[in-house]
């Protein structure tokens, strides 16, 4: 084994709409995280692994964002958030280029004063601001919190990544490697295939629908001797004319969230896919443990 090996636990967090989701796909070079620019996007810690067989290993954990909840869904998201900090060997906290901290980077300042674990902060989409802004940029944050390391980076163009990996590796201790070379994330199939098809649905809906909808793999079956896969699954949302709006007139918008899903299905399952969506109606879902702990968001995992 390699001496020099060093292996730890990082958390991404931040408001939503930050590029969580779009770092992480970039550093791991592989699309695990769903991006929308819709809020609660991510609901679950998505672990993804980045290994270097010189370097080390580092295990990713992309936290829904912190917010002020507003239903059950939304304490889960925070509770899974919060619980991540104290956890982990190193916090990446994103945050927009901005001179302006508002309630809700204040918000996260507060939970950040209660943990003792190293924070680096990531001044993301540097690529769409003056490069001498940022630099003011980086000065109204390190005043109102101690951070280890500021990186300013675009996740997008993939700008001083590597500088944060390296950065990372500073912070973790020497350690054995948790995963295989070739593992890059700890999620079942089946969740990356309603993850897909859930964020393609966001894609195509209008804003007020996609928070109340939840994906659900009903059955997913290779077909014997053949490269082909089967999938039905069931999109929920929470009201009758919410049904209406992502079935579409004629079917069409049904149509299109399957088509798009199904395309992205084949390439992650390098396979054929055969997919069959439906729409049903579970009124504030939300709000009721059990359908939460059915669309897969466990308490117990908190």
């Amino acid at each position: 084994m390699n001496e020099n090996f060093k292996s730890g636990f990082v958390t991404i967090i931040g408001r939503p709409n930050v590029g969580k989701s779009t770092l992480m796909n970039h550093l791991i070079g592989q699309k695990i995280a769903i991006m929308s620019k819709k809020p609660q996007t991510t609901r679950n810690r998505i672990q993804t692994v980045y290994t270097d067989k010189d370097k080390g290993q580092i295990v990713f954990l992309d936290t829904p964002g912190i917010h002020k909840a507003k239903n059950k869904l939304g304490e889960y998201m925070v509770n899974v958030a919060e619980k991540t900090l104290n956890e982990v060997d190193v916090v990446l906290w994103i945050v927009e280029p901005s001179n302006f901290i508002g309630a809700g980077e204040q918000h996260i300042i507060e939970k950040l004063n209660r943990i003792t674990t190293p924070v680096i902060l990531i001044i993301n989409k540097i690529d769409t601001v003056q490069r001498e802004k940022v630099l003011e940029y980086i000065d109204t944050y390190r005043k109102v919190y101690d951070f280890a390391e500021v990186v300013p980076l675009s996740a997008l163009r993939g700008q001083n990544t590597d500088i944060l990996i390296d950065l990372i590796f500073k912070y973790l201790s020497y350690g054995p490697q948790f995963y295989d070379e070739d593992t890059i994330t700890d999620q079942p199939e089946r969740q990356i295939v309603a993850e897909i098809i859930r964020e393609k649905a966001l894609h195509a809906l209008d804003e007020e629908i996609p928070h109340g909808i939840a994906v659900s793999i009903d059955k997913m079956t290779k077909r014997k001797g053949k490269n082909i896969i089967d999938i039905d699954a069931t999109i929920v949302c929470e009201k009758d004319s919410h049904k209406g709006i992502i079935i579409g007139k004629g079917g069409n918008m049904l149509k299109k969230i399957g088509s798009n899903a199904r395309f992205e299905i084949e390439r992650m399952l390098d396979a054929k896919v055969n997919l069959q969506v439906w729409v049903k109606v579970k009124k504030d879902w939300r709000d009721s443990d059990f359908l939460m702990k059915n669309f897969g968001y466990r308490k117990n995992e908190i």
